[in-house]
């Protein structure tokens, strides 16, 4: 079968080459939360803005990419995968440009709010397309490299913080955040030269083009036939059916998905909607954000003081997620989904336990605890860690795999708009939690939400490495598992390629 043969189990070069260029749109995209983080110190300087404003600039990008992410899953069930990163694109550009600009406060916020709609965009239509465009022995890997982007971005944000930080107050925070217009431009034009996916081609029943695709995306013709074999079955076409092109009775262009994921979902589809939700809500309920875009605050609070060395240290954090992200692309199909999120969890809780024990203790003390500074910073590295070992990369794969054909792009941007309504809860609030029950309090109460992660994970998310997209559907079928209690699924008879 597929899964067994050696042949299969390398990864496509071609299908690779999508993959990073889909990616693209999340450095762009990590890059612009990344500077942020620093930028806003500078900002809040510069245009004399208060902490509530600074809260709601910084969430602002995350209510308007929840927006976007909700219009991309039907925009690219309309107009395909491939020009709907197009349309990312121009969006983010033009929301970069205005930041660069920026004269004054609302115009900021007209820019982020902007660049917000293109960051839903593609958060929604990166993982879907890399999923769509690689076999299942390397999707978890292909799938999770929109995440790895993110982390590269963000690292390459805290990096720019420090170097633009050194230029005048008024031009420094501008070229932080308008930097970003020129390689949104870029990828515009580059994902135009990429082919698009397969399984969008079959839904519109444009069969030519789609084997076409599959021809060079996969590693054998053998392989391309079986991929070919399995959409169109999962599409309802005919096997004997030969035309490259044919008209077909089902809906194709997104409607009707909504009423089939919400009002009338099967068991299954209930199931897969669920999970998807879930674990969007709880990536970002466990407090990354927090730590990602509020380091420089966490570090001030433990006892760090220069600005230089605060961005210095948030650097440190980028490192730490980009490394740790990388690695997690490398293991996510060989340990597998399942192992990798619920391991990370654990670590999760461990980390948020002591890191709101240290600020805790550094808050309460009257001098400077220089023990409580150093575990602070290992703890809060840890936290990184541990976050991008699995539950990172996981969430993106996860939620991008496990809906139909007909209902992924849709399904999937349900699961997007609740990240953004998470991470913009998150982001909009922190400063406001923290003043209100001490920063080591809200550490702690992030490590409280992530114990309920933990066990949500265990109960409600089947495995699905080295299953195909097509057989995601038995997957989620109680008839399929052996207990309702999150055990490991196995494959049932007939058609079930095995890792």
């Amino acid at each position: 079968m597929e899964e067994g043969t050696t042949e299969s189990l390398r990864v496509n070069k071609y299908a690779a080459a999508c993959a990073i260029v889909a990616s693209m749109i999340s450095i762009i995209f990590g890059y612009d939360t990344g500077v942020m983080s620093g930028a806003m110190i500078f900002i809040k300087e510069d245009l004399k803005i208060n902490d509530t404003q600074v809260e709601v600039l910084a969430g602002i990008l995350n209510i308007c990419a929840l927006v976007g992410a909700l219009c991309a899953g039907r925009t690219s069930d309309f107009i395909g995968r491939r020009y709907t990163i197009v349309v990312a694109s121009m969006i983010f550009f033009l929301g970069s440009v205005l930041m660069g600009y920026a004269p004054t406060y609302a115009i900021l916020m007209l820019g982020r709010c902007t660049a917000g709609i293109g960051v839903g965009f593609a958060l929604m239509i990166a993982p879907v397309y890399s999923a769509e465009i690689s076999s299942a022995s390397s999707r978890g890997f292909l799938s999770s490299l929109p995440e790895l982007g993110i982390s590269i971005g963000i690292l390459i944000g805290y990096i720019s913080n420090y170097f633009f930080a050194k230029l005048t107050l008024r031009l420094g925070w501008r070229m932080m955040l308008g930097i970003a217009a020129a390689p949104s431009l870029a990828l515009a034009f580059g994902i135009l030269k990429m082919p698009e996916s397969p399984r969008w081609l079959i839904m519109q029943g444009r069969l030519g083009d789609a084997k076409s695709i599959l021809l060079r995306v996969s590693n054998s013709k053998e392989e391309a036939e079986i991929r070919f074999s399995d959409i169109k079955a999962a599409a309802g076409i005919p096997e004997n059916c030969t035309d490259d092109t044919i008209k077909l009775s089902t809906q194709t262009r997104g409607e009707g998905v909504w009423k089939e994921l919400l009002l009338r979902p099967t068991p299954p589809v209930r199931w897969m909607l669920l999970a998807a939700v879930g674990i969007h809500f709880f990536e970002h309920a466990t407090g990354i954000e927090a730590v990602v875009l509020y380091s420089p605050r966490i570090f001030k609070k433990a006892g760090v003081h220069s600005k230089h060395k605060l961005l210095l240290a948030t650097v440190g954090v980028g490192i730490t997620k980009a490394v740790c992200i990388f690695t997690a692309t490398l293991f996510i199909d060989r340990v597998g989904r399942r192992r990798l999120l619920l391991t990370s969890v654990g670590g999760i809780i461990v980390a948020l336990t002591g890191l709101g024990f240290a600020l805790t203790m550094a808050e309460n003390s009257h001098g400077k605890l220089t023990w409580a500074l150093a575990f602070s910073i290992v703890a809060t590295y840890t936290y990184v860690a541990f976050f991008n070992i699995g539950l990172a990369p996981v969430t993106w794969v996860y939620s991008s795999e496990i809906f139909p054909s007909r209902l992924r792009a849709q399904g999937h941007s349900i699961g997007v708009a609740v990240n953004r309504l998470m991470n913009a809860a998150i982001s909009m609030s922190f400063i406001s939690i923290y003043k209100a029950i001490t920063i080591g309090g809200a550490f702690f109460m992030f490590a409280g939400v992530s114990v309920l992660a933990w066990i949500f994970f265990y109960f409600f998310l089947p495995e699905t490495k080295g299953k195909t997209l097509e057989e995601m559907e038995a997957i989620f079928s109680k008839k399929s598992t052996k207990s309702n209690a999150g055990i490991e699924i196995q494959a049932g008879k007939g058609g079930t390629l095995q890792s």
